[in-house]
């Protein structure tokens, strides 16, 4: 009983995927910002439509307090993409797995169902992963709660057991990550910035729109935030990697 009970708690792949960060946190942030703002596709002029469903609704055009400020927002928009399919297929892996294995009665199926599946995971997710930077690996974090509707910390919490989330989300916290974190465009201006790029990528099919298993109307927050752009916090932490670097710099002789 005890040895199905612990094949099972290994299901969950998100446990897979989030032991990954104690790997790529330690990355040190080695990102630029884009050159040329003509490279990428931004806002066309005027308003940009988006369909929810059988609703048409207008995302305004953003407000950018400066032309620098652009760059850092395309900047975070290139580390949305790259963690959002992750997210996704959790999601999907998640759903999926649950179905079926409500579906197994035979412990020795179960167990080799889980096997397999912790065999594709690991060769489909941890090798991706490995390659994230600390802001992708946050975003990361944040989406599977969007995505899932359940922290990281309470996905490894529920198929592992509370220590072992205690102790990894500790791990985490050595590198500036929380497995606790959770997604509230609402009220934290980083979740807003990742919820409008993703809207916007979902309107002009860049990304395949998934529904969030939360509960929050985008349209009442955008428009209560009147479509500002704040990018303040990306430029602080280049300025400090800026600042570091030139202290790490040889200096020159006289």
């Amino acid at each position: 009983m005890l040895s199905n009970k612990k094949n099972l708690k290994k299901l969950l792949y998100i446990y897979i995927m989030i032991s990954s960060f104690l790997v790529f946190a330690q990355k040190r942030e080695k990102d630029s910002l884009p050159k040329n703002i003509e490279d990428y596709v931004f806002v066309r002029p005027g308003d940009t439509l988006t369909i929810n469903l059988n609703e048409f609704s207008i995302i305004p055009k953003q407000k950018f307090n400066s032309k620098v400020d652009v760059r850092y927002y395309l900047w975070f928009r290139r580390k949305v993409f790259k963690a959002y399919p992750f997210a996704k297929l959790a999601s999907e892996r998640l759903d999926t797995l649950n179905n079926r294995l409500a579906k197994i009665k035979s412990k020795s199926k179960r167990k080799k169902y889980t096997r397999l599946i912790q065999k594709y995971i690991e060769g489909e997710f941890t090798d991706q992963i490995k390659k994230m930077t600390k802001t992708e690996g946050r975003i990361l974090i944040k989406l599977i709660h969007r995505q899932t509707g359940k922290t990281a910390f309470n996905n490894i919490k529920g198929l592992r057991s509370g220590w072992n989330a205690f102790w990894y989300n500790t791990t985490a916290n050595i590198f500036k990550l929380s497995l606790k974190d959770e997604y509230h465009p609402e009220t934290i201006n980083e979740d807003f910035l990742i919820e409008d790029i993703l809207q916007r990528a979902f309107q002009d099919d860049v990304l395949k729109m998934q529904n969030s298993k939360l509960n929050f109307d985008f349209q009442q927050i955008i428009s209560e935030r009147k479509a500002v752009i704040d990018v303040e916090k990306y430029k602080k932490m280049f300025a400090k990697m800026k600042k570091r670097k030139k202290k790490k710099a040889p200096k020159k002789a006289n």
